[in-house]
């Protein structure tokens, strides 16, 4: 066993992620590098859509500018390594681009739960306080939310973090995941956890039950605004507002839940780890497409955009 102050050579881990299923392997490469090309393309459209649309520099999309430029980040954190370990025997990982990899998951993974509390926020004050709306959600208070959500998000890796260097390892580990998660790293050590899992429980659960505080909150006063409307036509326009968010929102937390919160000892490994490419490479690519498909705005750009292509392709031929 080799002590982080004092070890001769830095460990390394080997990542085990679906090598049990050989038959599965090139079926998977390719979902996931579709999963993942569709990611990249469809994240990056939206910060580009949002920057070239005037319509589109509002409260809102500025909030949705952020939270796919985080799920850019995420899917680009953990999809690649999954996608080379899926074509080579070799499935090593050195320590520190282990944790790396877990550090820069965990700043995406948190900071992304915070700006999804404060898109909750913001529909709450359109919708049950538009009056004053435009004082409320000033540019200072934005700034403040999404400042404040990534300075958790990197508070919470780095103690996470410092915890995880503090661990002593042996010179080899395999981890049982496809991803350099905290769980697995902590059980490739040999000391006593009792500290760090317990730490690790309450930032989850703090992060968890406050980020779902908001959100609930928000929408219950959303829902209680809404059902008040004498307009049907209102009460669609609102619900039709809030629909992606909130869809966004479960599939989010839903998968949180089902992974950390709900424990099961007879929750196999393939079903922990399939939850967590969900988590970690479906989901970012999901909320681009949440977004653009219920929002008019951003289909009228997309729209432009293919109208404009093909005008510039014919006058270049």
């Amino acid at each position: 066993m080799l002590s982080r102050g004092n070890q001769s050579s830095t460990p390394t881990f080997i990542l085990v992620g679906f090598s049990e299923y050989p038959e599965l392997r090139v079926p998977l490469f390719l979902v996931f590098l579709s999963i993942y090309t569709i990611t990249v393309v469809g994240n990056l459209g939206m910060i580009v859509i949002i920057q070239i649309n005037p319509k589109l520099h509002t409260v809102m999309y500025f909030f949705l500018s952020h939270l796919s430029f985080l799920d850019l980040c995420y899917s680009t954190v953990v999809t690649p390594k999954l996608l080379e370990n899926l074509v080579v025997e070799d499935r090593t990982i050195s320590f520190y681009g282990c944790i790396m990899q877990f550090s820069c998951a965990c700043v995406c993974g948190v900071t992304e739960m915070f700006m999804l509390a404060a898109m909750a926020y913001d529909h709450f004050v359109a919708v049950c306080n538009p009056l004053i709306y435009s004082t409320v959600m000033s540019q200072e208070l934005c700034a403040s939310l999404v400042a404040g959500s990534y300075m958790w998000g990197i508070l919470c890796s780095l103690t996470l973090t410092y915890f995880l260097l503090s661990l002593s390892y042996c010179e080899t580990s395999i981890l049982d995941n496809f991803i350099c998660e905290f769980s697995v790293l902590v059980s490739a050590s040999s000391l006593d956890l009792s500290v760090i899992q317990m730490l690790c429980f309450i930032i989850a659960v703090f992060n968890e039950v406050s980020s779902l505080l908001v959100v609930l909150t928000s929408y219950l006063f959303i829902i209680s605004t809404v059902v008040k409307m004498s307009s049907a036509g209102g009460r669609q326009r609102t619900f039709s507002t809030c629909a992606s968010h909130l869809t966004a929102i479960t599939i989010f937390h839903g998968t949180i839940l089902f992974l950390y919160c709900v424990p099961s000892p007879k929750t196999s490994r393939l079903t922990v780890k399939v939850a967590s490419a969900f988590y970690t490479v479906v989901i970012p690519m999901l909320n681009p497409l949440i977004y653009s498909l219920r929002n008019k705005d951003v289909k009228d750009t997309l729209r432009k955009l293919a109208v404009t292509t093909r005008s510039c392709h014919s006058v270049s031929l």
